[in-house]
């Protein structure tokens, strides 16, 4: 145990452990899934979970070595590959892990995966340094602390070296379909006639969430055990703060209205791929991407 996980309380740690079961569970469920495309047991186009604006605030990766965080399958990690980085995956799952190595050997591209608590990187990885460090799309959500997290990254990132988050909005969280009078209850995540959106959940939550839920995000069958997981929602002003406090420097904000995925059954796909609210509804954050530097 590192000075980062040091830091979390048994509860936390606890916690950490009970998702790293949930996420050995969902692996299998995932890896047959059409949600993540892996046709023939490859990526299809790893390069589909990348809204255009990321790849321009990542730059040139050629020869760049790229440390991808809680990179669950690997999908997104392959794609830093295919540009020609030097590329590590490291997530809390061996399943996970397992099948990110199988896919990009399959794929015929090399890249590095480690198991390993987020918080342990820097000793798992034994004083290695990136030049970027990417995470997100729906990785904070299972992280208590961002202190010690930030503090970790900062010890992985090289002089000059980038932090590049692109995650899910705290505002998408807070939200759920107001139904048509008449319509069952809501299910979160599964908008099928709603009317409108409305502020269902809160947005400025804090502590521990405890969840159990049979079935994952994707389609596929029921987990076969490890239905109790734990998510903690975290406000732009506690990554901001806990970057910043960790020495780095933040070069770059951006909100967008578009998702990698369908979330409401009434989002319409872009050119680029990505999904969006109807154009006579209000537009409002989904995705935020931050870059900072140390």
């Amino acid at each position: 145990m590192n000075e980062a996980s040091e830091g979390l309380n048994l509860a936390s740690r606890d916690m950490m452990r009970a998702n790293e079961l949930n996420w050995d569970a969902r692996t299998s469920v995932h890896i047959g899934s059409r949600y993540y495309g892996l046709e023939d047991g490859k990526a299809s186009d790893p390069s589909r979970w990348f809204a255009p604006f990321e790849w321009e605030d990542l730059g040139e990766l050629e020869g760049r070595d790229v440390l991808h965080l809680q990179c669950h399958l690997g999908t997104e990690t392959i794609a830093f590959a295919q540009r020609g980085a030097h590329t590590v995956g490291l997530d809390l799952s061996g399943q996970a892990v397992s099948s990110a190595r199988e896919l990009a050997q399959r794929a015929n591209i090399s890249v590095e995966y480690v198991q390993a608590n987020v918080y342990d990187a820097a000793e798992v990885l034994d004083g290695r340094q990136f030049d970027v460090i990417y995470t997100g799309k729906g990785a904070l959500y299972y992280l208590p602390d961002l202190m010690p997290w930030a503090n970790t990254i900062a010890r992985l990132l090289r002089p000059g070296g980038r932090l590049y988050i692109a995650e899910f909005h705290p505002l998408l969280n807070a939200l759920r379909p107001r139904p048509h009078t008449g319509d069952g209850p809501d299910l979160v995540g599964h908008d099928h006639h709603a009317s409108s959106l409305a502020i269902g959940h809160d947005y400025l939550a804090s502590g521990a969430i405890q969840r159990e839920s049979t079935h994952t995000y994707t389609d596929g069958p029921a987990l076969l055990g490890a239905t109790d997981f734990f998510e903690w929602m975290h406000g732009l002003d506690d990554v901001v703060n806990a970057i910043v406090t960790a020495g780095l420097q933040i070069e770059r904000l951006r909100e967008t209205s578009q998702l990698p995925w369908r979330r409401w059954d009434r989002m319409a796909r872009t050119r680029e791929g990505w999904w969006q609210l109807p154009d006579d509804e209000p537009r409002i954050p989904l995705l935020y991407a931050l870059l900072a530097r140390r």
